[in-house]
């Protein structure tokens, strides 16, 4: 076995793109190193953490016992509840000392994403540099959020010390810096643990597949210039046909084989596990502790008699509803992993088919739109929200304007102020209310960011609307006259939005999470896209039938309990890049697969 399983450190991270079994591989681990007498402690970064489901108890930001394994607890890094505990400790200082104005400034001041990934970050550091919770366990595993959120989390305390050494009066937009518990020793220190690497091991999750291997190799980059340096490779998933003679499982077979063989330079000479496929969800200890455990998967596994699989609208008749207005955003969320990309681009390539003029753009930062595409199509445009580009072209629009009536000192100060990085998400957020207005005249379909991040960039939205509109009801004067991002989003003839799901548990319950958080918003999706499946398949492989099992009844889930519209996009047998396979895919006319 490979040494993070045999000679873990005392802190293990486990990363990369969404969908490659990060969370899976975090727990199984853990199991594993409880199982041998270590005292463990699990952690979840990821603002939409599903270890709660998967461990199958309720977790908070303090270490939880997890039943039916010793020595294993977890904690879940809730940006929320982190964030409202940091405004109580900057505002309480001063509720005696100011006026309910100045207080009602600074609660504002407070009330946007920078207070929320700062107060995570917090949480974050305590546990990497504090003297506290850690040092009760052997070992720390980290579940993090998909790769560019992660490497963004990695790279704070970094860009966190930089700024604490070159500023004087403190960022605005994080209001002053007594709330902060963090001091420029636990910066250090946080950045000593993870460049140590006697104490961190970064695990690169990927699977068998392209994409993510060139995720993780461009993340292995990008964390070897932090310092970062201890990386080991786990190749998820891989799957090897049981009978090559049937199509879909040689096709599955020969895809992974084709992109190992191609396995990127900077890759090959991490030390490197490769885990099977399992015939089974990854949810409950018995699952967990199988992955890991050939002999424990194959007492998992069993025979399925042959089933009645559902028809399901295709992909097709969406982006026939989509098409009527002639104009519109489509935003495209869900997991990481579940295909966001390929169904924007899908979509994108068919609306421009059509003749109408499409932007579409990401707010991913791992995002692989112009390969995924992979050639020109008329009446389609292509951009990405790059969260450095956008923080530099944000601090240079505001020094020119803000800062043109500035003296010298003035100017010192807000350039100081604006190389926080909690700019950077100000940008984000910028730059995608500019893409959202766009679609008033013509289509812009948006691939965002996995779950968690896009829920901090809608916090951000709806932080703006309620600066502009006011915490109370909405004046009619001011509505008529002003729209905001949050209210195009609320509009249904404006924006529709469309959840992307696997046919498993953990994509099926995110999505439905998402749903319910997009609903307190007041924004109703469109309909749900259940993608890759294999149940629109007539595979007779032993442990793609299981899967195929297991996915109808989480379609059945879908149908009944989630969607107003659902379409199904099944399994292809050629990876769905460049413009034939994009548009054939939002036709509906892949030759290789089956309808069912």
């Amino acid at each position: 076995m490979t040494i993070f399983l045999d000679q873990p450190g005392r802190f293990l991270f486990f990363t990369g793109k969404g969908g490659v079994g990060k969370t899976a591989l975090a727990c199984a681990t853990a199991i594993r190193l409880a199982d041998a007498g270590k005292r463990i402690l699990l952690v979840s970064t990821d603002p939409a953490s599903n270890l709660d489901e998967m461990l199958g108890v309720a977790l908070s930001n303090r270490p939880t016992k997890v039943p039916g394994v010793d020595r294993l607890w977890a904690l879940n890094i809730d940006p929320e509840r982190a964030a409202s505990a940091y405004r109580e400790r900057v505002i309480s200082p001063y509720r005696e000392l100011w006026t309910e104005g100045q207080l009602a400034e600074l609660r504002e001041q407070l009330a946007g994403a920078c207070t929320v990934e700062i107060a995570a970050f917090d949480e974050f550091a305590e546990l990497l540099a504090g003297d506290q919770a850690p040092a009760a366990f052997d070992h720390v595993l980290f579940d993090t959020a998909p790769t560019g959120h992660t490497l963004r989390l990695l790279s704070l305390p970094r860009a966190w010390t930089s700024f604490l050494q070159s500023t004087a009066q403190g960022a605005s937009c994080l209001g002053p810096h007594t709330g902060l518990r963090m001091q420029e020793a636990r910066f250090a220190a946080a950045m000593g643990a993870l460049a140590d690497s006697a104490r961190t091991t970064i695990v690169l999750v990927t699977r068998p597949d392209r994409a993510a291997l060139r995720e993780a190799e461009r993340t292995s980059g990008e964390l070897m210039a932090i310092g970062i340096k201890n990386q080991q490779l786990a190749i998820n998933a891989v799957f090897e046909a049981a009978d090559q003679a049937d199509p879909v499982a040689a096709a599955l077979t020969e895809r992974g084989r084709a992109a190992l063989r191609a396995l990127p330079p900077r890759l090959q000479g991490l030390p490197t596990l490769r885990i099977p496929l399992r015939a089974f969800n990854m949810v409950g200890l018995p699952a967990l502790r199988a992955l890991l455990d050939d002999r424990a998967a194959e007492a998992l596994s069993h025979s399925v008699s042959p089933i009645a699989r559902p028809s399901l609208p295709r992909l097709s008749s969406l982006i026939d509803e989509i098409a009527m207005p002639g104009r519109g955003l489509v935003m495209v969320m869900g997991k990481g992993g579940v295909g966001k990309t390929t169904i924007a681009a899908s979509i994108a390539a068919e609306l421009a088919s059509r003749g109408h003029h499409v932007h579409l753009s990401t707010t991913d930062p791992a995002a692989h739109i112009a390969s995924t595409l992979d050639g020109q199509i008329e009446n389609l445009t292509i951009s990405r929200i790059d969260p450095a580009t956008e923080a530099k072209a944000y601090v240079d629009r505001v020094m020119a304007t803000r800062g043109a009536s500035l003296d010298d000192a003035g100017r010192a100060l807000l350039a100081e102020d604006l190389r926080s990085p909690c700019y950077e998400e100000v940008a984000v957020f910028t730059a995608f209310s500019r893409i959202v207005s766009q679609a008033r005249s013509n289509f812009v379909v948006l691939d965002t960011a996995p779950t968690g991040h896009t829920l901090l960039l809608l916090d951000t939205t709806g932080s703006y609307h309620r600066q502009v509109i006011g915490t109370g009801a909405e004046p009619k004067q001011v509505s008529m006259r002003l729209v905001t991002p949050l209210m195009r989003l609320r509009d249904p003839d404006y924006t529709k939005i469309l959840l992307v799901t696997l046919a498993e548990t953990t994509p099926v319950s995110e999505a439905a999470r998402l749903q319910a958080d997009l609903r307190r918003a007041q924004i109703e999706p469109f309909g749900w896209v259940i993608n890759g499946s294999l149940a629109a398949t007539d595979s007779a492989d032993p442990c793609l039938k299981q899967r195929v099992a297991a996915e109808l009844e989480q379609i059945e889930v879908v149908r009944t309990l989630h969607a107003k519209r659902v379409a199904i996009v099944p399994w292809v047998t050629e990876e769905p890049a460049g413009p034939a396979r994009l548009l054939a895919l939002a036709r509906d006319n892949e030759p290789q697969r089956r309808v069912p």
